[in-house]
């Protein structure tokens, strides 16, 4: 959505694509899960009354909206991508298969997953954790509106402390709603490290690769 009220913002997909250029020079393979709460949210259209399985298959299709757009930032990036959906729509992009994604990460494109996990009642959030559990990632980076995982909502709470590091666990147990707890629990079953830091700071995702830049660390 970048500096827009609504939709996609081409100088934020192009900085984004930027980012992920950068990650790729240091020999880093990416792959990428987009939500699509810039354009349509399944959840609140629940909350009005609506049926929840549609609103959630809505939602599924405005995240294929948001990775074909970053797909096209990408290329102009000068890097190969392909979108990979968990819903069929061949028309479109590839539908996700284990063995196609593995195939492209060896030919050393940018994935992009399209579709969140395939099925209502489960956010992004989870399709991150189980894309890269699938894919055997090394950890997940999640990108959002601030810089790592704070005791309380910062914008809410000047007094809200922000955690260096801190466990699954314990984050499940504080109820700190940076990711969904189906999401969490499925990272930690997985042993995966959860890197929580701000998409805002241009540059930011290269710099935690090198072991800079600020973000909140989440290890069994």
């Amino acid at each position: 959505m970048g500096g827009q009220a609504f939709g996609i913002d081409p100088a934020m997909t192009g900085r984004i694509a930027a980012d992920v250029a950068e990650a790729v020079a240091l020999g880093v393979r990416v792959a990428i899960v987009v939500g699509g709460g810039n354009i349509f949210r399944g959840v609140a259209l629940a909350a009005k009354g609506a049926d929840r399985v549609t609103g959630d298959q809505m939602g599924m299709l405005a995240t294929v909206m948001n990775a074909l757009a970053l797909k096209m930032a990408i290329g102009d990036a000068g890097m190969d991508a392909v979108v990979l959906s968990a819903v069929a729509m061949e028309e479109f992009c590839e539908t996700f298969t284990q063995r196609g994604l593995e195939a492209h990460l060896e030919a050393g494109r940018v994935v992009i997953f399209a579709g969140g996990t395939g099925n209502p009642f489960f956010t992004t959030d989870t399709a991150a954790a189980l894309r890269a559990s699938e894919m055997r990632a090394d950890a997940l980076f999640k990108g959002t509106q601030v810089d790592g995982v704070y005791s309380a909502d910062p914008k809410k709470d000047p007094a809200a402390t922000r955690f260096e590091t801190i466990s699954h666990g314990e984050m499940l147990s504080r109820g700190l709603a940076v990711m969904d707890e189906a999401a969490v629990a499925l990272a930690r079953n997985a042993g995966l490290p959860i890197i929580v830091f701000s998409l805002e700071n241009k540059g930011e995702f290269a710099r935690i690769l090198k072991g800079k830049g600020r973000c909140t660390t989440v290890t069994l």
